[in-house]
């Protein structure tokens, strides 16, 4: 039974994704205006065309820190819901979450060596990204047959190990580092900048079309592998090429944001609440609920206590544990 219509939730979905950003522009530790917030963004277009610009300290503060945080934070959230969503379809398992399959474990490994010295040649989110892209391609190796409890127990594994190495090298590294890679593991987007948003956003975009271009085939393979072939769906090439696509979101993401979970566990279940799995707008939904929560997550990581910001990864966590022991307590008493 859903509790929305699908095209009245994406009428309240579409506003909420624009202004969501504006409010977290405004909002800070800095007094700014609506009107600044537009007015800045009109004078950054048209000195785009002007070889010299006086640039003042409020349109610097909204254009170059404010901006790409509140838009990093939204292609966070919607790449990370996306990539849960379609896991979960193609698992058909309600518990997959980005992070299953060694994508956080691989970029944290990756991070930490860039940070006490293994990869020092490489930046921070390259070396995040390739021990990313590693760990899925080891998962790919090994769960090749396309069977979904080969894949679940591969990624599961994998993670254990990738994450037991993370911890080795951490234990005999620089001591100094550890701080470096405590704050980069619970998520922040505090170091987000137009360069740092380009490439996850030109990927969540990118791997979201194609994903919206397979939404049938996805909803057969739900029925079961069986059901899908005599509906024609290649279901191998389509789970491989599914686990591909989200690889490609969650690594970037966790290359440019660090460690954020819960988002792509949670979002895919509140959407199927409110408009059911079987609805052709349920990914559109379930990308525009994942960054308009995720703005106003970081709003209040930002806001909650003053002159001091939390991690983001901590608050999706605290929201995504009340939001399944409220879930579990729900179905315990529907079962009475």
């Amino acid at each position: 039974m859903r509790l929305f219509n699908p095209t009245l939730l994406l009428a309240l979905l579409i506003p909420l994704a624009v202004i969501s950003p504006l409010i977290a522009i405004v909002l800070g530790s800095a007094d700014i205006s609506l009107a600044e917030v537009i007015g800045a963004i009109g004078r950054s277009v048209t000195t785009l065309f002007q070889t010299e610009s006086n640039t003042s300290l409020a349109d610097r503060i909204i254009i170059e820190l404010r901006m790409p945080r509140a838009l990093m934070a939204m292609v966070c959230g919607a790449g990370l819901a996306v990539s849960g969503s379609v896991l979960q379809s193609v698992t058909r398992n309600p518990l997959a979450d980005p992070y299953l399959f060694g994508i956080s474990a691989g970029a944290s490994l990756g991070a930490i060596l860039a940070l006490t010295g293994g990869l020092t040649f490489l930046p921070l989110p390259v070396s995040a990204f390739l021990g990313s892209l590693i760990a899925v391609a080891v998962v790919v190796v090994m769960a090749r047959d396309g069977q979904v409890e080969t894949l679940v127990l591969s990624g599961v594994a994998i993670s254990f190990l990738l994450s037991s190495i993370a911890n080795l090298v951490l234990y005999f590294g620089d001591p100094q580092a550890m701080q470096a890679v405590l704050f980069w593991s619970l998520g922040s987007f505090s170091r987000a900048t137009w360069s740092t948003l380009m490439v996850p956003g030109f990927i969540v975009i990118i791997a979201t079309v194609i994903i919206y271009q397979f939404q049938r085939p996805l909803q057969a393979l739900m029925a079961g592998d069986e059901s899908a072939h005599t509906q024609g769906v290649a279901v191998l090439p389509l789970r491989l090429g599914m686990l591909i696509l989200t690889a490609l979101m969650t690594s970037s993401l966790v290359a440019a944001c660090g460690g954020i979970g819960f988002v792509g566990l949670m979002v895919p279940h509140i959407v199927r609440m409110l408009i059911g799995s079987a609805s052709s707008s349920s990914l559109i939904a379930t990308a525009l609920l994942g960054g308009v929560l995720m703005v106003w997550v970081d709003l209040l990581a930002r806001l909650i206590l003053p002159a001091q910001e939390l991690p983001v990864g901590v608050m999706t966590a605290m929201l995504g544990s009340v939001f399944f022991i409220g879930l579990l307590v729900k179905r315990k008493q529907g079962h009475r």
